[in-house]
């Protein structure tokens, strides 16, 4: 059995903390670190594992052994939305595995976390409980800053772990889902107006594309502008169509994109479908790849 997790951590600026953090990943048996990356002007960490479930909810507890002592949200600012200083835990089956095993995954390392460290704990995607819990971006609303006011409602308590936040390391956000792409489009511009309008039109709560959620950032030190997306359903919604997309609305504002670029790792049909869209590729067959030959004979 195969899981992947993907821990998004509150620090991206300080090295010696990160690298605490994988450290205390690449210590538990049985846990694959598979990718590690850390972004300055969201000041945040994304690191991708792979193991099976009692490896991965291992690792898990140590990444936040090591957080809760080391990341406070007090002090904390960046670009990118957080609730906690581990923000948000996905497990996703890759082989051999159920959706409803990481799901259960989800639950018992919720209940741990809450149990071990007293941060609150949200379920979110296939793991919620509650329909309105079921979009990361909704629990996430009001950042670490509108925690306690949010907890305080009735609606917003906890499915682990205490009734408010922990002081400095917030709460977390554990669930199961499919594979999701963190993608990001630079813009050649400082404009972010530009990006914010670019992201709402092409996310799907503005009515935008299916699949895609988006927002504008500034990159301060590099004078330039993002829109900076997570596409959770890659076969409905492909890479190419989001890139397409980005930048027309670019185009229309005078911009033009700079880059574009994925955080952490990509299944490999996303981008053998952008190779077949671009190259208009005539009966591609996943076959005709050498590497995916070598390994199926």
């Amino acid at each position: 059995m195969v899981i992947e997790c993907v821990p998004n951590l509150s620090e991206g600026r300080r090295t010696e903390v990160i690298d605490r953090l994988v450290e205390a990943v690449q210590r538990v048996p049985g846990a694959r670190l598979l990718d590690r990356s850390s972004d300055t002007a969201h000041n945040r960490s994304v690191l991708t594992m792979a193991g099976e479930p009692a490896a991965l909810k291992a690792a898990v507890l140590a990444l936040f052994e090591i957080a809760v002592d080391a990341i406070d949200l007090r002090s904390h600012a960046g670009e990118h939305p957080r609730l906690g200083a581990v923000d948000v835990v996905p497990f996703i089956p890759i082989e051999g595995a159920t959706m409803n095993q990481c799901v259960q995954l989800a639950n018992e390392t919720g209940a741990e976390v809450a149990r071990r460290f007293q941060v609150p704990v949200y379920l979110y995607e296939e793991a919620a409980t509650n329909p309105g819990r079921k979009n990361l971006a909704d629990i996430r609303r009001g950042q670490f800053e509108g925690l306690a006011a949010k907890m305080a409602q009735p609606e917003w308590a906890p499915d682990y772990g205490p009734p408010a936040p922990h002081p400095s390391a917030g709460a977390t956000v554990i669930g199961a889902r499919m594979p999701l792409i963190a993608y990001n489009i630079n813009l050649a511009t400082d404009r972010l107006d530009v990006a914010k309008k670019i992201a709402a039109t092409v996310r799907f709560s503005s009515g935008g594309l299916p699949h895609v959620k988006a927002m504008g950032v500034a990159l301060e030190d590099r004078g330039i502008v993002q829109v900076s997306m997570n596409l959770t359903n890659y076969l409905e919604t492909p890479m190419f169509v989001v890139f397409d997309a980005v930048k027309r609305e670019a185009d229309r504002h005078g911009v033009a994109v700079l880059e574009s670029e994925i955080v952490g790792l990509v299944p490999a049909a996303a981008l053998v479908s952008a190779a077949e869209h671009y190259l208009q590729l005539n009966s591609f067959d996943r076959g005709q790849i050498l590497e995916d030959k070598l390994r199926r004979t």
